[in-house]
């Protein structure tokens, strides 16, 4: 695994503080995620694709946990309705295009292929109703450390 997204330094085994969103799941394999990337047509970012290989999901209440394998998808098949209230012209137009990761806080935690670095980082996205608009991060891993900084700083 890639010591750039070191995920498992991040949650040592028997990490106490996984809650509030929940455990975290076995991994997935490299089948599975071949498997998503064939059913997508796309090439996983690198932070997604090593996360996927350290726990496939985390936590596992419907408002609040990252998508397993088989649930990850654009958001325009996954959630259309969540696509629609964010695709409107006055609001982000890639949204619809965007990788649905997650679920929290009411919101959705979304990887946007069209804008993305050299290394294959996807920018991500956190979209909630309470904010003007998305919360933008370089890359997944970005976006899980800010909300484990949110989460865990107290």
């Amino acid at each position: 695994m890639s010591s750039r997204y070191a995920w498992s330094e991040r949650f040592p085994s028997g990490h106490p503080a996984v809650s509030p969103l929940g455990d975290l799941h076995s991994p997935a394999t490299e089948a599975e995620i071949r498997g998503l990337e064939e059913r997508l047509g796309v090439e996983l970012p690198p932070s997604y694709r090593q996360f996927l290989l350290f726990t496939d999901g985390w936590g596992s209440d419907d408002d609040c946990r990252l998508l397993r394998v088989e649930e990850i998808g654009w958001l325009r098949d996954v959630d259309p309705s969540t696509a629609e209230s964010w695709s409107a012209p006055t609001t982000e137009r890639s949204v619809p295009d965007s990788l649905l990761a997650g679920y929290w806080d009411d919101g959705v935690a979304l990887l946007n292929p069209r804008v993305s670095t050299a290394e294959g980082e996807w920018e991500a996205w956190y979209l909630a109703p309470w904010l003007p608009g998305a919360n933008r991060y370089r890359s997944f891993w970005d976006l899980a450390m800010d909300e484990l900084r949110m989460r865990y700083a107290h």
